[in-house]
């Protein structure tokens, strides 16, 4: 039998194309930079390069976009062989602006439907998805059809079994009426086949109907994580396991060139650290590092860092 994978993650992919000049609002902008995109596939990359071996489960497009996302997916070294295509739709595109320290709009373009949403239960590699250290699922995997029977299916296989995660991931604009009320049963169904919920405070308030830190972190254990990662960007990250152990670690600071991309490469280091089997706190502070030090890049996946620099930050 081949090795099990360290991770496998299933969700989002695409290309983002990110200004290469910053503060310019979109209209302006004259140039772009290409990076492989989507946030399973940037937790994929990240694990990867912290060494994990990593793949993916999504679909592209059957167009040049989607052959370029294989390209990258192997010259990072991420596994793409349930990555297919779609021929029905195209590859989706993501455009952002750029305006340091935190404001980084997103312009996603996944129209008429992005070919991630069309994976279907009965393609799934289940023995693999069984048998991976960590398994990576994701809230958009839930907000359409056949990609939440799908991610469901998966969960139900996958029984709990070692680092079973769900990112919340909650982006309202992939959402029938972007309705969060609508959704919270779908996380909640989720939830419960999960072992670690990661998510931000507004994605904790989707998925919980709770504001507060601490409030967020216990109801995503009563709906079924043993492990609550609750990101709180500039104020730091707050975790709580089931057993009663706790930490709360403060931000890295970095000088900020972009947002987008730090929370996927937190995740992969988030992997990295559970696989490891280090205590809360030094997963925490080792995802931090990782995360400021994508915030301090342009791109998201290339920007994904090696554990020397990730080491060399936190010595720091």
């Amino acid at each position: 039998m081949p090795r099990p994978l360290d991770v496998i993650t299933m969700g989002r992919i695409g290309v983002d194309l990110y200004p290469l000049q910053t503060g310019v609002p979109l209209p302006r902008v004259e140039s772009f930079g290409k990076f492989l995109g989507g946030s399973a596939t940037n937790v994929a990359v990240a694990a990867a390069r912290l060494g994990r071996s990593a793949a993916v489960i999504t679909r592209t497009g059957q167009d040049p976009f989607g052959e370029y996302c294989h390209q990258a997916l192997r010259e990072f070294g991420v596994d793409d062989r349930w990555v297919r295509p779609v021929p029905a739709y195209p590859t989706p595109v993501t455009f952002c602006e750029i305006f340091p320290p935190d404001d980084f709009p997103l312009y996603f373009y996944r129209w008429p439907k992005a070919p991630d949403l069309e994976i279907h239960a009965d393609e799934l590699d289940l023995d693999a998805i069984t048998v991976s250290r960590v398994f990576w699922t994701t809230g958009t995997g839930l907000s359409a059809e056949p990609s939440r029977t799908a991610t469901l299916h998966a969960l139900e296989a996958r029984a709990r079994r070692g680092v079973t995660v769900l990112d919340l991931d909650w982006r309202p604009m992939f959402w029938p009426h972007g309705d969060a009320e609508a959704a919270r049963p779908r996380y909640r169904d989720a939830l419960a086949l999960a072992t670690v919920a990661v998510g931000n405070l507004a994605e904790c308030e989707v998925a919980t109907g709770r504001s507060e830190p601490a409030d967020c972190a216990k109801a995503l254990l009563d709906a079924g994580a043993e492990l609550a990662v609750v990101k709180r960007g500039p104020h730091g990250v707050l975790a709580v396991h089931r057993d009663g152990t706790e930490a709360e670690i403060p931000p890295h600071p970095v000088e900020v060139v972009n947002g987008l991309g730090a929370g996927d490469a937190f995740g992969g280091a988030l992997c990295h650290g559970l696989l490891a089997g280090w205590d809360l706190k030094r997963v925490l502070r080792y995802a931090n590092a990782a995360g400021a030090l994508v915030a301090s890049r342009l791109a998201c996946s290339a920007a994904m860092p090696t554990p020397d620099e990730v080491e060399a930050l936190l010595a720091s």
